[in-house]
């Protein structure tokens, strides 16, 4: 999921609105394991995009190589 503000995103993921049926409420992910930076948001979207296409072998990956103990990372961006 994109967003300009992760903090604010993590907040959110943590104090779900009572009301919401979103995917955090429904499925419980309240830790951040991974997470890339970009300044543009049209490399942003592309790479969201990218990501959404593969397998979850494929992104298990990508989370071991860039966070290979599954480290909880909230606290690093709070």
């Amino acid at each position: 999921m994109i967003t300009n503000d992760l903090q604010k995103r993590l907040y959110w993921h943590k104090n779900p609105e009572a009301i919401e049926k979103n995917f955090t409420s429904k499925y419980n992910c309240f830790y951040l394991i991974y997470f890339e930076h970009f300044d543009d948001i049209e490399t942003a979207i592309t790479r969201e995009k990218q990501i959404k296409g593969w397998t979850s072998q494929k992104k298990e990956n990508l989370i071991k190589e860039f966070n290979p103990d599954w480290k909880f990372l909230n606290e690093e961006i709070e």
